[in-house]
């Protein structure tokens, strides 16, 4: 049997297909169903339109957060602090990518540890759930949490890649009483955050009796994790294996729907294919209390803070105008102006 891939490899892989191959899901993100009645009298004043909010005891400038991606590698480490840094200028949420690596390679701490740059960022530690079933429990998810400071814990779930991947963990038994037991025991909130394919609405109605504090969707529609083990893969056998899925999952706005009605009153978190501030607006008057994109911040940070901030402004920018155009002062405004697009078949 092939020797399976170190965790650092795999991390500096994930960066590097991410940032030279399309591995984009060959499903839309379902956003492009839905639209703003423009208002040619919006009665509001652009510099006053109000983005603002409070999350986990923590102001936000606006309800963008940067999605986890990375961490464990030196290249990870400049990506990260880069994100941290403009996240922090801009008053934005942030999550780091799986912290497994540093749980096993504590030398490795060092590229997920943003606080010294952020001091006021909310910051979202990272864990795979599936861990809960080799060898992890509360107490290393609490070791993740304090290696960085954070305010709250991503639980990843990713049955899909780890199907696919060479040397994949494929059992996910019993995770759900696991998932609850770390939910009543670790010190600070546990979202439950898929990587790519949408949560159901059965797994948000277990997700929420579990306990959780927030649910990412992560839909599908952008970046596909499969395609990702795709171009990782070391044999053609499993080549084939990873493609078959490449139009695999739950729409992102299907996702925040199906979510929303399965467990109402849970804040949702809408990442999967978010380009700009004008998909973020449509997720959030689907019901998302923030919406999250990784790739087109990762390509910024990958040239400098200086972009990524850019990036970041420009996409709270274009919240705004939707925002003002659509004559939604507030963002509890924004519901009531989304319309479904009438069906093309």
């Amino acid at each position: 049997m092939k020797k399976v891939a170190p965790i650092e490899q795999r991390k500096d892989d994930h960066i590097r297909i991410n940032l030279e191959q399309d591995v984009r899901s060959q499903i839309t993100t379902g956003l492009e169903k839905y639209t703003f009645c423009h208002e040619a009298l919006p009665e509001l004043d652009l510099d006053e339109i109000d983005t603002s909010l409070s999350l986990f005891g923590k102001p936000l400038q606006a309800p963008i957060l940067i999605s986890s991606m990375t961490g464990g590698t030196a290249e990870a480490e400049t990506l990260n602090l880069r994100l941290a840094r403009a996240a922090q200028a801009c008053g934005l949420a942030m999550g780091v990518g799986s912290q497994r690596a540093a749980l096993e390679q504590p030398e490795l701490a060092a590229s997920f540890q943003v606080r010294r740059v952020a001091p006021d960022l909310l910051l979202f530690a990272n864990l795979g759930a599936v861990q809960l079933n080799y060898g992890y429990g509360v107490e290393a998810c609490q070791r993740a949490v304090e290696m960085i400071a954070a305010d709250a814990l991503y639980l990843h779930l990713n049955p899909l890649q780890e199907a696919v991947q060479h040397g994949g963990d494929g059992n996910w038994k019993g995770l759900a009483r696991k998932i609850e037991t770390v939910c009543k025991k670790l010190s600070v909130p546990v979202i439950a955050k898929e990587v790519g394919w949408g949560i159901s609405a059965r797994s948000a109605k277990l997700l929420a009796e579990c306990g959780v504090a927030a649910i990412d969707v992560a839909g599908a529609g952008g970046t596909s994790w499969s395609q990702v083990e795709m171009y990782r893969a070391p044999d053609e056998f499993l080549r084939s294996l990873a493609a078959t899925f490449s139009g695999w999952g739950i729409p992102t706005a299907e996702s925040i729907l199906a979510v929303r009605a399965a467990a109402p009153g849970l804040p949702i978190f809408a990442s999967g294919g978010l380009k700009d501030g004008l998909d973020l607006a449509k997720t959030l008057a689907l019901g998302a209390t923030l919406g999250g994109m990784a790739g087109p911040f990762l390509k910024a940070a990958a040239i400098s803070t200086e972009n990524a901030i850019e990036k970041m402004k420009l996409t709270r920018l274009q919240l705004q105008v939707t925002m003002f155009c659509a004559a939604a002062g507030r963002l509890k405004d924004l519901p009531a102006k989304l319309t479904r697009q009438p069906s093309q078949e």
